[in-house]
């Protein structure tokens, strides 16, 4: 009977090997396939999976939900029953660029959206940059707080229409919607809250907006790959036919050989054993991705039920509360505004980013709450000193209770963090000296760094904006629309001049052409009248290396304020600057770019941008003894 069935086991392992070997050429053959590569409807980007051209490709080629049109040589998507072009994909993080088929038509002049748009029954969601523009369409009273007067669609003077960006603000002013017709809402980009200001409604419709896809469950569409996956079922289905013939036979074999009785029991229970896993959830643990978890109600008791006497701030992502853990540790924590995040899975993926930023220079996040606790709410090391802003020109200001050689070990602290998060992808946004706070001993920890990752779609309060503070904001910006790290040295170039001269960014009571202080400073030095802009307490006219080194950090602001960001340099050239300034090396080594000419010494232009006489103020005070101004 042993022989039988030996003679009858190597004759169904032949069979079942020649069948899996047919499978596994059926599969090669698949892969094989050219049906599926990368297709363009002339215009536009080059679909491939999860997207896919009907037109073009087979079925089976893409997922369900992701089939696209060519229509005048343009990608288009249907959404709620309106024609979207798709302008760009961006496969690498699962988003893509649309935009309303009318409002990219260049000869409709009032591209009025009439329906809602929605994309829940679609494999798409809104991208972190992604915000609802919401139109009033013929309302019986007209409205103008910030809002967008659609002239277009006027039929008469007792009646008007316009877009706003938060509806909250008709309604908190007693604005009944019931004196409209008809509203709808429609997505555009969050760059666009800026945009209106300076372009009418249509262009911020024409710049699109982005959704994302999540691609965990896309298969393959249709039946044409149903012979793939019998394929693959024949292959798995032959290995376990291999694998159970190999336990028969090994079972017929312990039983006619006592003497191997070792091949049992130990084998069979390494084999069977299990091995416990988990699953990290948020919600079940203390921490994510090493930040605690805090109970809204902790928090809550903390800062005395967000009692108005425990606020340290208040800016364009929330305020914040000063606050005493039942461990004893002081904390900052930030309740931010509930209008300023569309997506609690978005907050909580970008707090596992933030969290594993750490630098000296920067507030450490301790921890957050989740979207189960009634209010988001960050957690952050308290920092006890105030901000730069503070003993610049605020409450903590005093003449000479920040001497110069303090301001240059903040400016060269802040400069070192901010280089830190450039080096990590993180454009901080907002630099300011209300950002950049002080421990006892006067070391600086940048705060708010990173906030614009996770709520960049809003704005509550125009002074403190997630795209910038007037009076430190790139000018460059409002043409690109698109903060860059070089926007940060624009703005960490104010800072210079505030540690420099002790005032506001911005001061209406100053002359109207002095208002921002980046102008005044532009000014100031093309005119060779540093001394008058520097504050008397820093002894700019008495001390000789103090004079060197305020000149030396004013060049270097100058040339973070360029208007061109090409012409600024990077913060890692700027901390580098900073050093050599503090170090009291920075003339020295500029001197070997010194030149003589006709007129004398004189420096080699950085920039056709800059002034010559500006650039040459750094060094003529430390060639030429200091008297007068």
């Amino acid at each position: 009977m042993d022989l039988h069935f030996f003679i009858f086991f190597n004759k169904l392992f032949f069979f079942l090997t020649i069948f899996t070997y047919f499978n596994l050429q059926s599969l090669s053959l698949s892969s094989n396939s050219t049906s599926c590569l990368p297709q363009n409807c002339g215009n536009g980007p080059n679909i491939t999976f999860p997207f896919f051209i009907p037109q073009l490709q087979e079925p089976d080629c893409g997922s369900h939900g992701f089939n696209i049109t060519c229509k005048n040589k343009n990608p288009v998507l249907t959404i709620s029953n309106d024609d979207y072009i798709i302008r760009d994909i961006f496969y690498s993080n699962s988003s893509f660029l649309l935009v309303s088929s009318k409002a990219f038509s260049d000869t409709n002049q009032c591209p009025i959206p009439l329906r809602n748009f929605s994309s829940n029954e679609t494999p798409f969601s809104y991208s972190s940059l992604t915000i609802d523009l919401h139109f009033y369409y013929n309302c019986s009273i007209p409205y103008s707080e910030k809002t967008y007067t659609i002239d277009c669609d006027t039929n008469s003077s007792r009646f008007s229409s316009f877009a706003v960006f938060h509806p909250e603000i008709l309604m908190r002013n007693n604005y009944s919607i019931d004196l409209c017709q008809s509203l709808v809402h429609v997505p555009v980009h969050t760059d666009g809250m800026n945009e209106l200001l300076y372009e009418n409604y249509t262009d911020v419709l024409r710049k699109g907006f982005i959704l994302e896809w999540q691609c965990s469950n896309c298969v393959r569409n249709g039946s044409g790959r149903n012979w793939v996956v019998k394929a693959i079922a024949g292959v798995v289905g032959s290995l376990f036919g291999i694998f159970v013939m190999g336990g028969i036979w090994y079972i017929l074999r312990r039983r006619n050989n006592k003497k191997k009785r070792y091949y049992g029991s130990s084998y069979m229970s390494r084999n069977i054993s299990s091995y416990p896993s988990s699953i990290t959830d948020p919600e079940k643990n203390d921490t994510y991705h090493g930040v605690q978890i805090f109970k809204y109600r902790e928090l809550e008791k903390a800062t005395n039920y967000f009692d108005s006497k425990k606020e340290l701030g208040d800016g364009g992502f929330g305020t914040v509360y000063h606050g005493k853990l039942k461990d004893g540790r002081e904390v900052a924590v930030k309740r931010l505004y509930e209008n300023n995040y569309k997506r609690v899975e978005q907050f909580m993926n970008e707090v596992g980013i933030l969290a594993h930023l750490r630098h000296r220079n920067l507030v450490s996040l301790y921890g957050c709450t989740t979207h189960h606790s009634r209010e988001l709410l960050l957690v952050y090391d308290y920092i006890p000193n105030g901000t730069v802003a503070d003993h610049l020109h605020g409450e903590k200001s005093k003449p000479g209770s920040l001497p110069w050689i303090t301001r240059i070990k903040i400016a060269t602290e802040t400069a070192s963090a901010l280089v830190y998060l450039h080096a990590s992808d993180v454009v901080h946004r907002d630099v300011k000296t209300n950002n950049i706070l002080l421990d006892n001993s006067f070391s600086v920890k940048v705060a708010d760094f990173g906030l614009s990752r996770l709520f960049p779609t809003d704005v509550t309060h125009v002074s403190t904006a997630p795209q910038g503070t007037p009076g430190y904001v790139d000018p460059e910006y409002h043409e690109c629309y698109q903060l860059t790290s070089k926007s940060d040295v624009y703005s960490f170039g104010v800072v210079l001049i505030e540690l420099i001269s002790s005032k506001p960014a911005v001061d209406i009571t100053r002359h109207r052409h002095e208002i921002n202080l980046s102008n005044m400073a532009l000014n100031k030095i093309r005119n060779d009248a540093l001394g008058e802009l520097v504050d008397p307490s820093l002894g700019f006219e008495t001390d000789y290396e103090v004079r060197k080194m305020i000149n030396a950090v004013a060049e270097l602001a100058f040339r973070c304020l360029q208007n061109e960001r090409d012409c600024r340099p990077s913060m890692e050239e700027v901390l580098e600057g900073l050093n050599s300034i503090q170090n009291g090396g920075y003339v020295k080594e500029k001197e070997e770019d010194l030149v003589l000419d006709d007129d004398g010494l004189s420096l080699k232009e950085y920039s056709q941008t800059m002034s010559p006489d500006s650039v040459a103020i750094a060094w003529s005070t430390s060639t030429i003894s200091t008297s007068g101004g």
